[in-house]
């Protein structure tokens, strides 16, 4: 069988600011392999240097999977005993993404699929999907979820990390894991509407909102102040800060610089 490349393991558009970046193997319910990891690299580098890109969605093609996790095969073939090779670092994993990412979950996000949803920033899930971290079925580790504690309660974590059970995209909404719950017909409506409501938004607000969330989880509030203050200098000082107000007294819609 010839590898698929990343370039069709991965798709990428641009629509009125928004990046859609689609994991294309449903014959493999979306499982992530070397082609993927590398199409994702790729796609999250577009995502963060092009000035027309202000949100992005990632998603899987099909209405099975977002992604069912690593490709067991090709893991298998490589008998590593470390961290996977081809999912260590990226972009996106490593914050370097200063976008806000929006997770549609079209079916089963698991495993590596789930890792994949924590390092969204949002998530818009079809009624249909489900989540589960199965590495305690199968010996492997998951030191990827560390996050997870974070993002839900901690005991729904060790829940899910112990007994390796998913659960649904409802459930997955009352831990605060997910935004969003829709039918499965309306999810890439309901999610282009929430991407193109930040996208219209001053973008280094938005940036600095996701920066600031993140850099101060677990601070005190006085240390969270003080990241936040960091954070947020460049925005009071931009050109934009000023548009703002301008238009808003001027009674036109503002025209975002980003600078």
């Amino acid at each position: 069988m010839v590898d698929q490349p990343a370039a069709d393991a991965v798709l990428f558009e641009v629509r009125d600011g928004v990046a859609w970046v689609t994991i294309n193997r449903p014959e493999a319910r979306n499982a992530v392999n070397q082609a993927v990891s590398e199409g994702l690299a790729e796609a999250w580098d577009r995502v963060e240097s092009d000035d027309d890109v202000a949100a992005a969605v990632l998603t899987g093609t099909g209405e099975a999977a977002f992604s069912a996790g690593a490709d067991l095969k090709e893991m298998a073939a490589r008998a590593e005993r470390g961290l996977p090779s081809q999912f260590v670092g990226g972009r996106l994993a490593d914050g370097g993404v200063t976008k806000p990412v929006i997770a549609a979950v079209n079916g089963v996000a698991y495993a590596f699929g789930f890792n994949l949803v924590m390092q969204c920033d949002l998530c818009v899930a079809a009624d249909h999907a489900r989540f589960g971290i199965f590495e305690a079925k199968v010996g492997r580790g998951s030191p990827w979820a560390a996050q997870l504690g974070w993002l839900i309660p901690p005991r729904a974590a060790i829940e899910l990390l112990c007994t390796a059970e998913p659960i649904s995209a409802q459930r997955a909404y009352e831990l605060g894991l997910v935004n969003r719950v829709v039918p499965a017909d309306q999810l890439m409506s309901v999610t282009a509407e929430l991407a193109a409501t930040i996208a219209a938004n001053a973008p280094l607000t938005v940036r600095a909102g996701k920066a600031m969330i993140r850099a101060t989880a677990g601070l005190s509030p006085a240390e969270a102040a003080a990241v936040a203050d960091e954070i947020y200098q460049p925005v009071y000082a931009s050109d934009d800060a000023q548009e703002g107000p301008r238009a808003f007294a001027e009674k036109r819609p503002p025209r975002w610089q980003g600078r």
